[in-house]
């Protein structure tokens, strides 16, 4: 029988993974695949288009590290201005792939496309870590 773990453990929290090699590496290989099949069906632009995106999403990752960094650096950390920052980087990052996207029809949605890939890879590499981290605590 096994016995639980005194409600006065402290709780530890694995560190979320900031670097972003991994994500890169993962994004640059589904950028490959969806150059392949979009070169494949025609449409080579919709693969630079695709490209553009992941590579938005992977600069706002680099952004939003650099920010968080230079907020809690301060000697009285304000959230508002990191929301503020964050809002206006995703607002500028969506006008732009929302423009490519009408304005350069079917080929300009691979922006979308690029910007859901990179995102889900970004947080699939943050999320899977931390969760095997906090399974080998029970």
């Amino acid at each position: 029988m096994a016995t639980s773990a005194p409600d006065s453990a402290p709780v530890y929290y694995p560190a979320a993974p900031t670097s972003l090699v991994r994500p890169g590496i993962i994004s640059a290989a589904f950028t490959l695949i969806a150059a392949g099949v979009a070169i494949y069906l025609g449409h080579p632009v919709f693969a630079v288009f695709f490209a553009v995106g992941v590579v938005a999403v992977l600069v706002n990752a680099k952004m939003v590290t650099l920010a968080v960094a230079r907020v809690a650096a301060e000697e009285d950390p304000r959230k508002k201005l990191l929301a503020v920052n964050s809002a206006l980087r995703l607002g500028v990052i969506t006008v732009l792939a929302l423009a490519a996207a009408f304005l350069v029809r079917p080929d300009g949605l691979g922006v979308m496309f690029g910007l859901a890939v990179g995102q889900v890879v970004l947080v699939l590499n943050t999320v899977i870590p931390v969760m095997k981290g906090l399974r080998k605590q029970i």
